[in-house]
């Protein structure tokens, strides 16, 4: 039924302002217009991300949003990191080497970080 549509994230914040500043200036996210005072919507590849204000904002302990990588997450986590993101290091996670902030098993590499409401990020290359 749904295997053909798209699907998306949509993340809680408390404050739009400083979450539009970190999604669109700290990520490159650009910004699609008519989503409201409460509510932003940012193009990313093919999807949309949508977020919005609520008293929940940043409970989730789980990732909130993941993006497929094409070979240039060394490159996206060292402009990230220059934008003062601070990436999440996981030594514990069984099969995963830490090389600086990369997770890597194999060919695979992993990085999460927070946005400003401690919602966790991902990036993924080599799935």
């Amino acid at each position: 039924m749904l295997r053909d549509r798209n699907s998306s994230a949509i993340v809680a914040v408390r404050d739009i302002d400083r979450a539009r500043a970190f999604y669109e200036d700290t990520l490159g996210l650009k910004r699609l217009d008519g989503a409201g005072e409460e509510m932003l919507a940012f193009a990313t590849g093919e999807t949309v991300l949508t977020v919005y204000v609520s008293e929940f904002a940043g409970t989730n302990r789980a990732n909130a949003v993941t993006w497929d990588m094409r070979g240039d997450m060394v490159e996206t986590v060292e402009a990230l990191k220059a934008k003062g993101v601070a990436f999440e290091h996981y030594p514990d996670l069984p099969d995963l080497t830490l090389n600086g902030d990369i997770h890597e098993a194999g060919d695979i590499k992993l990085v999460w970080f927070k946005d400003p409401d401690g919602n966790i990020l991902h990036l993924i290359e080599g799935m």
